[in-house]
Order: structure tokens, then sequence, then C-alpha cells
């Protein structure tokens, strides 16, 4: 995220981060320091991006409460609703919560925000501003719509992986050779989610048209589709996921 900022033209910002190594990432007006003790004198933030693991969370968001009226609080952390965030911060702190997946570190994710009660238009501007320095933003009304969200594109890029991982598989267990079959599931997962960016058409036209009746893909999708096949096991995954989410933020 800190790279898609500076790509966007941030021209200062403070990264709280004690790990070692994070140093590096100081310049072009970013200053990184180890704690938020030592965040500059009279530094005070438009937006403060809390990206700290959820277990962490009780012992480091009080330190950030005095930002509460200035700031808005742009949460990446799974798990913790708003309400549990402003428990931390104070109850009026102005709050956004969002679940960004991935593809991120490409440009090419997917981030999808709720804002709380005290966020301000201009505030959602900047949070809007910031989330799309990655890729998309999308934002949804209610908070327990992200439980499905994180489900479907927070948890999205692993099940095209393991599809990619899926079709090598197969092309081993046909007698291609280990590098073509790997060399072909990437390619095809990679150019087909290109051909889609490039399309106006729904995805399942793009599937129809590579369809031939009677053909060698009618016959595979026949098994796919089957009773008991991918849209049965999407159902499943998804529904297991999505109650993950909210046994998380309970």
């Amino acid at each position: 995220m800190l790279a898609g900022w500076r790509e966007q033209g941030c021209s200062a910002a403070v990264v709280v981060d004690p790990a070692p190594g994070a140093a590096s990432l100081a310049g072009d007006g970013v200053t990184v320091v180890a704690s938020v003790a030592d965040i500059p004198a009279g530094f005070v933030p438009e937006a403060v991006v809390l990206a700290v693991k959820p277990q962490m969370a009780a012992e480091v968001l009080p330190s950030y409460a005095r930002f509460a009226g200035h700031a808005v609080f742009i949460s990446i952390m799974a798990g913790k609703t708003i309400h549990a965030i402003g428990a931390m911060l104070g109850v009026k702190a102005a709050i956004v919560r969002a679940m960004p997946n991935t593809p991120a570190a490409v440009r090419q994710g997917i981030t999808v925000a709720v804002s709380g009660a005290h966020v301000s238009d201009r505030q959602k501007e900047l949070a809007q501003a910031l989330l799309t320095a990655t890729g998309a933003c999308a934002w949804v009304a209610a908070e327990d719509l992200l439980d499905p969200v994180t489900a479907i594109s927070g948890g999205g890029p692993a099940y095209v992986f393991l599809l990619t991982e899926l079709l090598e598989q197969a092309g081993l267990d046909q007698g291609l050779p280990p590098a073509l079959a790997r060399q072909m599931a990437r390619q095809t997962v990679i150019g087909s989610a290109a051909l889609l960016a490039a399309s106006e058409e729904d995805a399942a036209d793009l599937r129809i048209a590579v369809t031939s009746p009677k053909g060698t893909t009618e016959r595979a999708l026949a098994v796919l589709r089957a009773d008991d096949g991918w849209p049965k096991i999407f159902r499943e995954a998804i529904q297991a996921a999505t109650d993950r989410s909210r046994e998380l933020s309970a």
C-alpha cells in the first residue's frame, strides 16, 4: 500500500514499524519510526492506517487515540469490527473498515470498505483515494457484508491459485512434462484474467464462447457443473469462509 501511495504522490507519511528492516522504507517524504511514541512532535496525520495483527490491537491501538478528532482511521485488520476498534480509539473516532486482497501488491487488487458513523464526507473521500492506490475500491453500507466480502475477494486469490495448482497437476496426470504443465496452467489463468479484464462481456458469455457444442470443453464442464461439482462446492466453501469471518468478528 505504501508503494502505491508513493506512486500517487504521497508527500509526507510516518510508518510505525518495529521490525529491524523497516528503515528501508524511509525516503521520499516517508519517515520510519519504531513506535508511536517516536512519531515526530507536531505531526498530525489526516489518516491513520491500522495494519497490525488483530491479536495485537488491544495493545497497540490505544496509543493512537490521541489522533481521534483529527484523523480518519482506516483498518485493514480482519475480524475487528468498527465497534471494537472504537472501544480502543474512542467512541467518536472516525473509522473506516476495509478488506483488501493480495493483488494490491501489483496494483490490481480490490478493496471493499465500510465507513463508521463519525466519518465525514471529506474523510471518506480521503480513504477512497488511499485505497484506490492499489486497485479498485468499492463501498458497502452494512458492516456485516464484509464477511462475505472477506470470503470472496479476500480469499479469492487463494482459490485462483488453487485452480492453477489443479490445472498443473491435471497436466502431469495426463503425462505432460512438468515444465510445460506449469507453464500452461499459469499462462491459461493469466491470459483468461487479462481477457476478462479487456472484455465488456460477462464471464458466463466468455465461458460459452469457449465451449463448442459436443466438444471437449463441454464434456469437461459437464463434470465440473454436476450436482456435486463446482457450483455446490463453491457455495459451501464461501459459506464456510463467511461463517468463519463472522466467528472472528464476534
